[in-house]
């Protein structure tokens, strides 16, 4: 029962409620305050203070929230073992990736994966915006550039080049840029990361870190959008090659600026830090590090 309880805690806390928890485990409001107040009574402890419109985690229920997730992990693992053999994987796995990515690079490979694991289940989030692994629950994620959360661990998966590039419609209709200042007279299809606008574009101009501001009609946080919006013509975007290595050998856009290619960031899996990662988790991230590398 304390391990219920402690999967109940931890649902509570990814939530942000009580409710939202009790109406995804199909537990009634009753039900999830008197095995809350159990398990706060077992460790002697407040764990969430309440009040009618949210709930915060306390200081021990902080600890508890990082030490639950390693021991139900722990026990997971083991009940697989026990019960189905050391070779067999199976359990959830929730993910984090970028959309534009995690739609055409991402989803094929776990779909590799769930054909190879039949036991296995994925919860897919697909998102441009800031994600936090811990407070959310999630295993593992795929994201851009360095690491900037030391709470986090990573796995590089190689360099993932960014560049600007357009459609040949748009060029035909507006001319190439020659020179990053120039984008100052063109469309710009801009990127939304959280509340953050990426109007800053970063270049390399006289070998030296050169950035631009930019600007256009269309923002969205949405990087498959950006991506469709720039091959209909409707302006420049700045994309990872990854994302648009297809379209450029295709034909349907078109690099530009190359000469003043900032260069690449990382792309990296990061997931928490802890002892214990299941199987399925562990298997999960190899796969995708050795797709990439």
């Amino acid at each position: 029962m304390l391990l219920d309880n402690l999967a109940l805690f931890l649902r509570i806390v990814e939530k942000g409620g009580m409710a939202a928890a009790g109406r995804e485990l199909g537990l009634s409001p009753a039900t999830v305050s008197e095995r809350l107040a159990a398990l706060e009574a077992y460790y002697g402890t407040r764990l969430l203070t309440r009040t009618t419109r949210a709930i915060s985690v306390t200081e021990e229920g902080r600890l508890l929230v990082d030490g639950a997730r390693r021991l139900l992990a722990e026990a997971g693992e083991l009940e697989s073992r026990v019960r189905l053999g050391a070779e067999t994987i199976s359990g959830p796995i929730r993910l984090s990736a970028p959309e534009d990515l995690g739609r055409w690079r991402i989803v094929p490979l776990v779909d590799d994966f769930l054909a190879a694991h039949k036991d296995v289940t994925i919860d897919l989030n697909l998102t441009d915006g800031y994600v936090d692994l811990v407070g959310q629950g999630i295993d593992l994620a795929v994201r851009h550039g360095t690491l900037a959360d030391s709470s986090l661990r990573s796995k590089p998966m190689g360099e993932n080049r960014r560049l600007v590039c357009a459609a040949p419609a748009y060029l035909h209709a507006h001319g190439a840029p020659q020179h990053p200042d120039e984008l100052a007279m063109h469309d710009c299809i801009v990127m939304r990361f959280g509340q953050n606008i990426d109007r800053e574009w970063p270049f390399r101009v006289d070998g030296q870190p050169y950035a631009v501001s930019v600007g256009g009609r269309r923002i969205a946080n949405d990087g498959g959008l950006v991506r469709q919006w720039c091959k209909q013509g409707f302006g420049i975007a700045r994309k990872s090659e990854r994302d648009v290595e297809e379209d450029l050998a295709s034909g349907a856009l078109v690099e530009i600026l190359r000469d003043y290619s900032a260069g690449g960031t990382g792309l990296q899996i990061v997931y928490p830090q802890g002892n214990i990662q299941p199987r399925r988790v562990r298997l999960l991230i190899d796969h995708l590090a050795s797709a990439f590398g």
